[in-house]
């Protein structure tokens, strides 16, 4: 199955490294809540929608685009933070392994 994935970088459009260093992890850690149906998680594990990932050599995060289905506001809220904070995104699509 093709999974089409919202990628944002530690990076601002001009070029500089986003601050805070684990604005990443925060950001995946404040979406945690946001499973798929059916799929428990605890407090200690990050949503499979929104992970913190390194991507380039940058401190990234990967959205899943399902969570727009999931919970429109959500996906909203991180696009937004990536908009507001004028940081590079992408979007792609690769190979689902579940």
């Amino acid at each position: 199955m093709t999974v089409r994935q919202f990628l944002i970088y530690g990076v601002t459009e001009s070029g500089s490294r986003f601050r805070p260093s684990d604005w990443a992890e925060r950001l995946a850690g404040v979406m945690a809540q946001f499973r798929p149906p059916g799929v428990a998680g605890t407090h200690l594990t990050y949503s499979p929608y929104v992970l913190p990932v390194d991507l380039e050599g940058v401190k990234g995060i990967v959205v899943d685009q399902r969570l727009r289905e999931l919970e429109p506001l959500a996906y909203k809220f991180v696009v937004d933070f990536a908009r507001d904070n004028k940081l590079r995104t992408e979007e792609r699509e690769c190979e689902s392994k579940a």
